[in-house]
């Protein structure tokens, strides 16, 4: 993921779960530590096997770990020993910084005290890297990686364990039943019926109209057409980064869930409703955005508007754009129907997210660094005359 001027998150919860919002005004990345929680010798060497069994390796393929002190450190070394035995070559671990983490190797030591350009020189030639809990777009090791992806090489495995959210917006710390949630999640998942969901839903976006309501009158119509179309299905492999057609088709999230577009920006049209919300920390109610052409053409709200247009003033014209449709398929992550909470971003079956700003990373057309997500657990999906989700909940994954 890329650096962003702010990265807000409203997510509308169905009425069975009293209607909230959730606004986050913070890094993707800041979540409570959870090596404290993952406990045994047996949780750890699991973690490894699946990670190491969705990268798919082959001999002689260059592995470095990115990750930061007290987090999951206890799986560095259980990975590194898993990678090794592919007969893939293990460059190592190191924090955002460039600074060992582990037994250092020659490739770590080595990128001690580089900047971002000659660490994206340095990583030229690593074929994956894993990001585990820590570091974030804005340090300097990740931030080369990433300049890495844009030349077309390499992949990555984002590997947070975070983005578990309270119904009253607050960021939940990790818990025992989170960490169970998000285990059950990477070791459970079927990650080929995953990919069957999600390239049929791609499919039939292909040719067809998408269409997404919500209860307060959200109603937006748009084409995707031949833009690239990143499924989360787990597959890390180089194959599937053979394939890549945009740099997030290259970062590969895990757990898995989310497809994610960038609509053909003049196909988009309609409205967008809020529940109640935050803009620069002031409180709006009632706001509804009008779309047109991908543009944010009228803002109207009960309350708070004056924040709404002086946070789109202060970002810039990305702002008022359209950015990105997605939603969830993976049933592991759903919102519970009890004691309900908001697992892993939003990547669990039937969440869905209307984004504005840029969305250079997907392959669409708009830039500017502003990003804002908006998710919606309420929402009803129509391609053509097909429904894929009702009232927040997968109806059709095939």
């Amino acid at each position: 993921m890329r650096r962003t001027l702010a990265r807000l998150v409203a997510a509308s919860i169905t009425p069975a779960f009293a209607a909230r919002t959730i606004v986050v005004v913070a890094s993707l990345f800041a979540a409570s530590p959870a090596s404290a929680l993952v406990q045994s010798a047996g949780d750890w060497q699991r973690i490894a096997d699946t990670l190491v069994a969705r990268m798919a390796l082959q001999r002689g393929e260059r592995v470095l770990l990115m990750g930061a002190t007290g987090r999951f450190e206890p799986l560095i070394p259980v990975l590194r020993a898993a990678i090794a035995r592919t007969g893939a070559t293990d460059l190592g671990a190191m924090d955002g910084n460039a600074r060992p983490l582990d037994a250092p190797t020659t490739f770590v030591s080595a990128a001690a005290g580089l900047g971002p350009p000659a660490l994206a020189r340095h990583f030229a030639d690593v074929d994956l890297a894993v990001m585990l809990p820590g570091p974030t777009p804005a340090d300097p090791a990740y931030a080369a990686m990433q300049d890495v992806l844009r030349t077309g090489r390499g992949r990555t495995i984002h590997f947070h364990w975070a983005g578990a959210y309270a119904l009253d917006g607050t960021v939940l710390p990790m818990t025992d039943a989170i960490d169970a949630t998000y285990r059950r999640a990477l070791y459970d998942t079927d990650y080929a019926a995953l990919g069957a969901a999600q390239s049929a839903f791609e499919s039939a976006m292909r040719t067809a109209e998408v269409r997404v309501t919500t209860p307060l009158g959200t109603d937006l119509r748009f084409r995707v057409g031949e833009r690239p179309v990143t499924k989360q299905d787990g597959d890390a492999s180089a194959a599937r980064a053979a394939r890549a057609r945009n740099l997030i088709d290259r970062e590969i999230e895990l757990p898995a869930g989310a497809i994610r577009v960038a609509p053909l920006e003049e196909s988009v049209h309609g409205t967008i409703a809020f529940p109640a919300t935050t803009w620069q920390d002031r409180p709006v109610r009632g706001l509804v955005l009008r779309i047109e052409a991908g543009r944010v053409v009228e803002v109207r709200a009960a309350e708070g508007r004056d924040a709404v247009e002086a946070e789109m003033t202060a970002a810039g014209p990305a702002a008022r754009r359209f950015r990105e449709f997605a939603f969830g398929l993976n049933p592991l992550l759903a919102v519970p129907a009890t004691s309900p909470w908001i697992p892993y971003y939003g990547y669990g079956a039937g969440v869905v997210r209307l984004s504005l700003g840029d969305n250079s990373e997907l392959g669409g057309n708009v830039t500017g660094g502003y990003v804002r997500w908006n998710f919606f657990t309420d929402a009803t999906v129509h391609v053509s005359d097909a429904v894929w989700v009702r009232d927040g909940r997968l109806v059709r994954d095939r």
